[in-house]
């Protein structure tokens, strides 16, 4: 009970700060604009999937350099975000991958935490 009204209160709060966190990993992103451009590419491709954890995967092994970039950069902010709120980083890691997702763009690869794949 307590721990479910833990979880309830950090989606509040990191709801709260949807917005934010989406411009900062953006921001990370946009500060290397050929990131982003090649981010979208290798989605569109089908090389990169997003994932329930929060962190991209390399469904290609071509993209795997780029991916281990990626999450590097993913897992400071979720690390910095989880200490300023005193949880899981794998916790924030889930909320960041709902908000990814949500503006993924159409056609882009999910992975399911079963570990099937399917298209968005």
């Amino acid at each position: 009970m307590v721990t479910e009204r833990k979880d309830r209160n950090f989606s509040r709060r990191f709801v709260l700060g949807g917005v934010l966190a989406i411009a900062v990993l953006g921001s990370g992103l946009a500060s290397f604009p050929a990131w982003a451009g090649e981010l979208e590419d290798l989605r569109a491709s089908g090389a990169i999937g997003e994932a329930y954890d929060g962190f991209a995967r390399a469904r290609d092994s071509s993209a795997k350099s780029f991916v281990d970039n990626l999450n590097a950069q993913r897992r400071e902010i979720y690390t910095k975000r989880a200490a300023a709120q005193g949880v899981p980083v794998d916790q924030v890691g889930r909320v960041y991958a709902s908000q990814i997702l949500q503006k993924a763009p159409a056609g882009t690869w999910v992975l399911a935490e079963n570990g099937t794949w399917k298209q968005k």
